[in-house]
């Protein structure tokens, strides 16, 4: 067991880690003078993680798609019941959710923390699974993948993955599909709980008003496996192409205006910890620069009516992939594409601008200092950043550092119209 402690003097924060004998590590940031607590229970173990090698066994492991959202929707039920309404009975909000990298259980209080937090380590040590309850799920989670079927935000999203990937996972929808689900078997699920449910590859954030010594000795009370085995999970992702799929891909909906991602594949993935943290960095900024709503681009597409105030940018850098994504309503997606690679390329020429890149600095800086202020932010934020190894209170500090000239490079690098592509989600026509 050990214990370490991590400070930041730039933000004046703290935070205490402790790592359990089982691996768990636990990491408790006090919040003096907060009303709301905040618990998240994750581990890394996502939608894409679909191929891997147990430990322990030489054969590769091919799950179905969606078994991660399956499996965390399954943790909720109990031989005795549901687990939402012990919450409920405590007077607590808790919920869960499945990325294409990690799953996450979680519950904000404002009273009762204590006997919350028990409940939260006690129910995901505590798969309850058989076959007629997996049955039933299946119902439950088909409604659900039929209403994001219907999602035009959804599809518009999901659609431009499947436009930048040949075959990395993450243009998998994370719920699977009606009929892979059907395949899921109890047997499945304890297969990837016993693999990816293990404490050495979990840890739990607490942040609040509350005893430091009394979270860590609940959790650690209530460990249901004592000792660590030493193994390694082998993930297995196949290759990707820095190509992109094709550049334009279409669908109609329900919908009044039409819907549309443009989207920049990364190429330059392997990257994690301070690495992939500079990459993040620069690229939200060079987003702003270029798109955000005090930009030239984002002026001149307002006026002509090409955008409206739907329109925003955001940038996913994960260890094996990454891409930038702009996008909103549009009566014309194509004309904004083409806008958008014109005045990529202008700039190409033209340069950026360094009174910009100081200015959306100085504003990024202010932003992160005041999400400071929301535990969510900082327990969700946290958990991300820690499975690709990057520690939260590293960000403002390499936020001071970045270089212009990183900016600069970062920009010749990433949009690149080769890697570029439009999803759009156009209004049903009848004949």
């Amino acid at each position: 067991m050990t214990i370490k402690q991590i400070e930041s003097k730039l933000l004046k924060e703290k935070m205490v880690l402790k790592e359990l004998q089982n691996g768990l590590k636990i990491f408790f940031m006090p919040k003096e003078g907060y009303t709301k607590q905040y618990a998240i229970f994750a581990t890394n173990y996502g939608s894409n993680d679909s191929k891997f090698i147990v430990p322990g066994e030489s054969e590769v492991t091919k799950v179905t798609d969606g078994i991660a959202h399956f499996l965390e929707h399954k943790l909720f039920e109990e031989a005795e019941g549901n687990i939402f309404d012990k919450f409920a009975e405590l007077g607590s909000n808790v919920n869960a959710y499945t990325n294409f990298t990690s799953t996450c259980y979680l519950f904000s209080s404002t009273d009762r923390f204590y006997e919350n937090l028990e409940l939260l380590v006690k129910f995901v040590q505590s798969p309850y699974f058989t076959d007629e309850n997996v049955e039933k799920e299946k119902g439950i989670i088909g409604q659900e993948i039929k209403m994001y079927d219907d999602n035009p935000n959804w599809k518009v999203f999901f659609n431009a993955l499947k436009a930048m990937y040949h075959n990395h996972p993450v243009k998998i929808d994370i719920a699977g599909t009606i009929e892979s689900i059907s395949k899921i078997t109890k047997e499945d699920l304890y297969k990837c709980y016993n693999t990816f449910y293990d404490p050495s590859n979990m840890i739990i954030f607490v942040i609040g008003d509350v005893d430091e010594n009394k979270v860590f000795s609940i959790i650690e009370k209530n460990q249901k496996k004592e000792e660590k085995v030493e193994k390694k999970i082998e993930r297995i992702y196949p290759d990707e192409p820095d190509t992109v799929v094709q550049n334009i891909i279409e669908e109609q909906l329900d919908v009044s205006i039409p819907l549309f991602n443009i989207a920049f594949k990364d190429t330059n993935n392997g990257l994690n910890g301070r690495a992939l943290l500079d990459k993040d960095i620069s690229t939200k900024i060079l987003l702003d620069m270029l798109f955000g709503k005090s930009s030239d681009l984002y002026t001149s597409l307002y006026e002509e009516g090409l955008i409206n105030d739907t329109f925003e940018n955001e940038y996913t850098g994960e260890i094996d992939y990454g891409y930038s994504m702009l996008g909103g309503e549009s009566k014309n997606p194509k004309k904004v594409l083409d806008k958008v690679l014109e005045y990529i390329e202008n700039m190409k020429n033209k340069g950026l601008s360094r009174e910009d890149f100081e200015r959306i600095k100085k504003k990024h800086i202010g932003q992160h200092l005041s999400y400071y202020n929301s535990v969510e932010f900082v327990a969700t934020t946290f958990v991300a950043y820690h499975f690709k190894n990057i520690n939260i209170f590293d960000y403002i500090e390499a936020l001071k550092n970045i270089k212009f000239e990183t900016i600069q490079d970062r920009f010749k690098e990433h949009f690149n119209a080769k890697r570029c592509i439009l999803s759009i989600i156009s209004p049903k026509t009848f004949e």
